[in-house]
């Protein structure tokens, strides 16, 4: 049986003193109502009895935080997960009631995830967003924080110097692993075709960053093609696909930064044997563990949806409890769920 967290336990979860926790309960000096708020939703979150103590008898009593949150393509496996995940990590929010305003951006257009991020303001409390890092987006985070409304950015950067914080995965290492692979699985010398859904996505660049200096350093002897822009589109990524394993039959692997991977796996399964031709992809759906599964996927990055969700909302619910007083984050990375043909 797991121990009940203790006094000091619920300090550390409210960032205070073991002093100032112990004269808030039992009243022998006054205590701040900030300081008291904080306590108070640490000893919720943690199931403490010191909940009762302060006055919390019943779900009701607990503030209410709006949690916005603008995702891309509502269709696609990925974000369909990632909104599942988003909606569970609220429902199991203790300390404060939850309630999750999510929205889906129908395209990478700039100005459309920029008007969707504004169309946000005095409807939630906080902010996160997945989006291209461009200056209409800048602009508008800008915007969202002169009407003190913080915003988060998710998985690709933007808005920095702006945004209340980046979580994600490292993505230039994400790109060097990428790299990795493919020298040590590379059927020998030869090309590999690099995919990145736009260029505006920060995440996308570093990623191509961190494959292209892997390679160069360490196997030169790999020469990676041409960016191509997928758009994170299927048709687009087996189009180019097949078109590239037509023309390069020295073709040796295929890196998708993004989404679009179905048309790769796709084109390499009607052009050649499993395992011929290295391919990295992202994220674990049905397509790429199916792909793991026929030896087409060589092997898939994932991000830990779980663990993002849990630590995003911890922190916009601090941001939103001290009333914009909490400093940028900076990055937070998560360590990425790496699968494996074998590891399926």
């Amino acid at each position: 049986m797991a121990r009940r967290a203790g006094l000091v336990e619920l300090a550390e979860a409210a960032g205070v003193s073991l002093s100032t926790v112990d004269r808030c309960l039992n009243g022998r000096e006054q205590v701040s109502a900030t300081a008291r708020a904080r306590i108070l939703a640490a000893a919720v979150r943690l199931g403490h009895p010191a909940a009762l103590r302060l006055g919390v008898s019943t779900p009701a009593t607990l503030p209410e935080v709006r949690f916005g949150v603008v995702l891309h393509k509502q269709g696609q496996e990925f974000y369909k997960a990632f909104a599942d995940e988003l909606k569970r990590a609220v429902a199991q929010l203790q300390g404060v009631r939850g309630r999750l305003v999510l929205e889906f951006a129908a395209s990478q257009a700039p100005s459309e995830m920029a008007g969707m991020l504004r169309s946000m303001a005095g409807r939630c409390d906080v902010l996160a967003a997945t989006a291209v890092n461009h200056p209409e987006v800048t602009s508008a985070v800008e915007y969202l924080k002169s009407q003190n409304l913080r915003v988060f950015s998710l998985l690709s950067d933007f808005g920095q110097g702006l945004r209340a914080g980046y979580l994600g995965l490292n993505n230039l290492k994400v790109g060097r692993t990428a790299g990795w692979i493919t020298s040590l699985a590379a059927k020998g010398p030869g090309k590999v075709l690099l995919y990145v859904g736009g260029h505006r996505f920060h995440g996308h660049e570093l990623r191509e960053t961190g494959f292209r200096s892997y390679l160069r350093e360490m196997a030169p002897q790999i020469e990676v093609l041409e960016t191509v822009v997928n758009l994170e589109t299927r048709a687009l990524t087996y189009e180019t696909t097949l078109a590239a394993l037509n023309r390069h039959a020295d073709l040796r692997g295929v890196f998708v930064t993004g989404g679009g991977m179905e048309g790769a796996i796709a084109a390499l399964r009607g052009a050649r044997a499993p395992g011929e031709v290295v391919l990295c992809v992202s994220e674990l759906t049905p397509d790429s563990r199916a792909g793991l599964v026929e030896g087409l996927v060589t092997m898939v990055t994932a991000t830990p949806l779980e663990k993002l969700c849990s630590e995003l909302f911890q922190h916009m619910v601090t941001t939103v409890q001290q009333e914009g007083q909490v400093p940028d984050i900076g990055q937070i990375f998560l360590a990425p769920n790496l699968h494996f043909p074998e590891s399926i």
